[in-house]
C-alpha cells in the first residue's frame, strides 16, 4: 500500500467531489460541508454514472444518474445492492489529501 498525496483540500469545494486519475485508476475525492474527506472508484458500479457529480452528505453519496445511495465509511449500497471500493483518505497537517492506494501511481490533474 502507497499513500499518495493529491493536493490541498482547497482545490474541492466543501459540499463537491472531484476526479483524480492515478496512473489508469480514476478516483473521486469528496470533500464535505463538515470538512471530512472521502475517497471512492469513480464510476457507480449500477450504470458507471459520475460518482464526483454526485450529491453528498455527511455521510454517502447519491449517484446523479440513478440516485443509488453509497456509505462513504464502507461503501455498502444503502437501500440497494451495489458496493463502492473505499480508498482510506485523510488530511495531514497542511490541509493536503492523502490517499492510501493499492501502489505507487503517477498522479494527473483533477478533472
Amino acid at each position: 500500500m502507497a499513500e499518495v498525496a493529491i493536493g490541498p483540500l482547497s482545490q474541492i469545494p466543501p459540499g463537491e467531489g472531484r476526479n483524480f486519475q492515478l496512473g489508469q485508476q480514476t478516483i473521486a475525492v469528496f470533500h464535505t460541508r463538515g470538512g471530512a474527506v472521502f475517497a471512492t472508484q469513480a464510476a457507480c458500479p449500477h450504470r458507471a454514472g459520475p460518482l464526483a457529480d454526485g450529491l453528498i452528505d455527511e455521510a454517502s453519496v447519491i449517484c446523479p444518474l440513478h440516485e443509488r445511495m453509497f456509505s462513504f465509511a464502507s461503501g455498502s449500497g444503502i437501500g440497494n445492492d451495489c458496493a463502492l471500493t473505499i480508498y482510506p483518505a485523510r488530511l495531514d497537517s497542511a490541509g493536503m489529501i492523502l490517499l492510501t492506494t493499492s501502489g505507487s501511481r503517477d498522479l494527473a490533474i483533477p478533472d
